[in-house]
Order: structure tokens, then sequence, then C-alpha cells
């Protein structure tokens, strides 16, 4: 089972992708941790794309391509994998397909205000990552990482004003990206989510059912 999940930022593509991992029992992989372990065990690439995150800017879709590609020879990827934050384009699209086979694309349909409910309540932790919520997921000590211990912050971007910035440009940027997967006769597996509240594992069950009706797991 080889799947990518696409849905606009705060829709909870990183909490689902982790629970269908278990759940399916193929690996979950998201932009963000494959850069930092690549980054983490200096690869030649992941050394590269560094440069390109200390500035702050986008890394180019030839690192990218590179980073992922070694990340899918490991060996928990060979029984399945869900993509979570590539590909982010065409380019991408084109590279991935290439090298293997995309079974179907999960993409979660989530309105505006959820969305903006969601992310404006989100905190990061500036360490390692990990994403909390103060209504909804929250940490055990307030203000502290469950993980790691280390500070979670409200992200600048995860403001009201800055959410909506981030939804147009997700919308012109994924839209080509959904019609391309369609053209190539790639399954989309659409799930809307118009609950702010809804618990992540009926969320899952959601995106659990609507793969079976597609007869991509049993």
């Amino acid at each position: 089972m080889k799947f990518v999940i696409f849905g606009p930022p705060g829709a909870g593509k990183g909490t689902y992708a982790r629970r269908l991992q278990n759940i399916l029992d193929i690996a979950a992989i998201s932009t963000g941790d494959i850069f930092r372990e690549a980054v983490k065990e200096e690869t030649e690439l992941g050394k590269k794309a560094k440069v390109f995150m200390d500035a702050g800017e986008l890394v180019p879709d030839e690192i990218t391509n590179g980073v992922f590609e070694e990340r899918l020879q490991q060996p928990d990827a060979q029984k399945g994998f869900i993509l979570d934050g590539y590909p982010r384009t065409i380019a991408q699209i084109e590279f991935l397909g290439k090298i293997t086979k995309i079974d179907a694309v999960i993409n979660l349909v989530v309105p505006e205000w959820v969305i903006i409910e969601r992310l404006s309540t989100r905190r990061v932790c500036k360490k390692c990552g990990t994403i909390y919520n103060v209504k909804y997921l929250k940490p055990k000590v307030e203000g502290v990482c469950d993980k790691c211990g280390a500070e979670l912050i409200h992200r600048d971007d995860d403001k009201p004003e800055a959410i909506k910035v981030r939804l147009r440009v997700y919308e012109e940027k994924t839209q080509p990206l959904l019609e391309f997967f369609k053209n190539k006769e790639t399954e989309i597996v659409s799930v809307e989510c118009n609950d702010v509240d809804i618990p992540p594992e009926i969320m899952v069950d959601k995106i659990l059912k609507a793969l079976k009706e597609k007869k991509l797991i049993e």
C-alpha cells in the first residue's frame, strides 16, 4: 500500500498518517521528519538541504527528490508507506512516478473555519516539532513538550491572517497536483471533516472506510 495524503495546513495530515501507519503497518514519511533525519545523519543530500533550510528557503526539487528516494529505499518503507508533505510540485510527482507507483491519494477536505480554529490554538515544540493543541491535544504539562521537554511555541504562521494566506497558497499549488494525479488515473479518495472537535480516531476510521470502499485495503 502506497499512499499520499493531501490536505490544507491544520487538516491533521501528520496525526492521521501516524495512526494509519500503526493500523496498516506501513511507514509514515513526512517532509519535516525526512529532512531533519537527513541533516542529522549528515548524508550528502542532507548537507545540501541544510544550506537552504538554514537560509529559510525552499529546498529545490532535485535535492528533495533525492532525499525521498533515499528514504523510500529504507527497510520500513518496503511494506508500503504514506507520504505527508511530498510531492508538492509537478516535477516531484513526475519523479515519484519513476521510482514507485502510488496506489491512491487521500484528500482531506476541510472548511476554512475549521482550519483557522485548529491552527490558532496549535502549539509546536521548538526542538522536535511535535504538534499539540491547547483545546484538543494538550501536553501533560502546559507549554512543555511531552517528548523532549522543550518549550511549545505559537508560530506566527498559525495566526488567523497568516492562516488565510497559507490556505490560498495551498489551494493554488495543490489543485494542479490533484488534477495531475487524476490524469495519471491515480485513485483520489476524498474524506470530509466538518467538525473542529472530531477526535482523530473517528477521522482515521472514516479514512479506512473510504479506502475499503475503493477496495484499496481489506
